[in-house]
């Protein structure tokens, strides 16, 4: 029976062909980053998650670099690694959704990469090579990392910190240190990429299961400073920074976004406990289809590695079920073992089943990518290259009732737009959208949120300030500005209008 974490002896299979392509390490990763990238910028940004972060990592290309910054105003949701890697991307490759994807891309790359390599270690090539396939045209992962958001970068690093930290204990007497400085360095980078479940679910997974076998030693060794060491030299500096810088970061960051959002239950989209459990699998079809066999042949076997894959869904899928709010995107560090334990369900299938299958499940994750590419559902692209088109230097851009995301992106605007609304709503606070966030990241900026945040009854002054004003608004909500004084439809579809209004005198 397998009792600790050892390599495997070898390849286990008569299929030759299929030998020699697990056994190419550095072809298969990078057909992986191929496979990823090329359909990286075919379609447009998605809202709101999309055009909203791929505006802050614009803004902080041209701003300061180290700050998030929505609409100028300090944008302290997630911390600043997502948008690092885009604003990289962004130099290399230009402003595009190809460069705003990047850091879901690099996260999406890592999980695979992490996984096959572990599993190559642990079971051999072939069972290596089947789950990154499971796991490469799966379309929940094939998606996510083709979409800007922080969720696959976080998952991706915690899956690497899972991986190094077994590593560091492959042998149950000790603990290897440099393993272990290679898993803490992936928990800083975690946490930098979305706050501390980045340390926190590597250590819920690890450190329970090496208890269930009674190796409490190696969960005190994993303790060593040197790790601590490590992660703090990552991982504190900007944390520190933006603290001395904004005294009230620490409470909103950790306190608010994390703990008080983990318990509340007044945020959007509030799922029943069990929401998770039939999504996973529905997004990993048509693989989920072996998951009762994997079930089966796990319950049999009961070996520890079965168990860590086992605890390992079990935690990450049970740590997210306990909050009201509920995005399919926080499960994604689940996605390596549930790969795995799909793979051990096929290791025993013919390859020519096996293609078939691996084949229908890629043209439906290239099917997802083109469909939404024709939709481009809520893009207000057209609205913004218009902008881009006719507005002039000195023109003030004024947002109606709604915050569209990709405006800014599309236009290539480097200043911030006004955006009003009913900010007086007594009801603003209770609410988990748009208008909360910007309101919170005028805490940290009140003169710039008194400029830029106005009321709907302003609009009708806005022209008397001596500028041309550009009024986007989503189309339903257009007959706002319709009947504003000296206004003129520059721009229409069915997303967003694009009106304007030339200074004037209200003397």
């Amino acid at each position: 029976m397998e009792n600790t974490l050892t390599p495997t002896d070898g390849l286990r299979t008569t299929d030759r062909s299929l030998a020699r392509l697990a056994d190419s390490s550095g072809l298969l990763l990078t057909a992986l980053a191929l496979w990823l990238l090329a359909t990286l910028g075919m379609r447009p940004l998605l809202l709101p998650d999309e055009g909203r972060y791929a505006s802050v990592a614009v803004e902080m290309l041209h701003g300061n670099g180290w700050v998030p910054t929505l609409n100028g105003l300090p944008f302290f949701h997630k911390p600043p690694l997502f948008y690092w890697l885009d604003m990289a991307a962004m130099q290399l490759f230009g402003v595009s959704p190809f460069a705003a994807r990047v850091g879901a891309m690099l996260g999406g790359w890592l999980l695979g990469a992490s996984m096959y390599l572990a599993v190559r270690r642990w079971h051999g090539p072939r069972l290596a090579l089947l789950a990154l396939v499971v796991l490469a045209t799966s379309p929940f992962f094939f998606i996510a990392s083709q979409y800007a958001n922080h969720d696959m970068l976080v998952a991706g690093l915690i899956s690497t910190a899972i991986v190094a930290l077994l590593r560091a204990v492959e042998t149950p007497t000790k603990v290897d240190l440099r393993w272990l400085a290679a898993g803490a360095a992936a928990c800083a980078l975690a946490t930098l990429a979305k706050g501390l479940i980045g340390f926190v679910l590597p250590a819920l997974v690890v450190g329970p299961w090496l208890l269930a076998q009674g190796r409490w030693r190696q969960v005190v060794g994993l303790l060593h400073p040197l790790g601590w060491l490590v992660f703090l030299l990552i991982a504190a500096p900007w944390f520190v920074a933006v603290q001395l810088r904004y005294p009230g970061f620490f409470d909103y960051f950790v306190m608010e976004q994390h703990f008080r959002r983990f318990a509340q239950s007044s945020f959007n989209n509030v799922q029943p406990f069990w929401f998770f459990l039939p999504v996973l699998p529905a997004l990993m079809l048509p693989w989920a289809a072996w998951l009762p066999v994997a079930a089966v042949r796990a319950w049999r076997a009961r070996t520890p590695m079965v168990g860590l894959y086992a605890w390992w869904i079990v935690a990450i899928v049970g740590f997210f079920s306990l909050p009201s709010s509920k995005l399919v995107g926080y499960v994604l560090p689940a996605l390596a073992p549930v790969s795995i334990v799909i793979a051990m369900a096929l290791q025993k299938s013919p390859l020519p089943r096996i293609k078939p299958v691996a084949a229908v499940a890629a043209l439906g994750c290239l099917a997802i990518v083109v469909a939404i590419a024709w939709q481009a559902p809520k893009s207000n692209r057209g609205a913004a290259l218009a902008l881009a088109q006719s507005m002039a230097p000195g023109d003030m851009v004024v947002m109606v009732d709604d915050n569209l995301y990709d405006l800014p992106f599309y236009a290539g605007l480097q200043d911030p737009v006004v955006i009003a609304t009913d900010w007086a709503n007594p009801q603003l606070p209770m609410q988990d959208n748009w208008r909360n966030e910007l309101v919170d990241a005028a805490r940290f900026a009140p003169a710039l949120g008194a400029a830029t945040l106005r009321p709907l009854t302003q609009l009708d002054r806005l022209a008397c300030e001596g500028h041309t004003v550009w009024f986007a608004v989503a189309t339903a909500k257009a007959p706002q500005v319709a009947a504003l004084t000296g206004v003129t439809r520059v721009y229409g579809d069915a997303k967003s209008e694009l009106w304007r209004a030339s200074a004037r005198s209200c003397h």
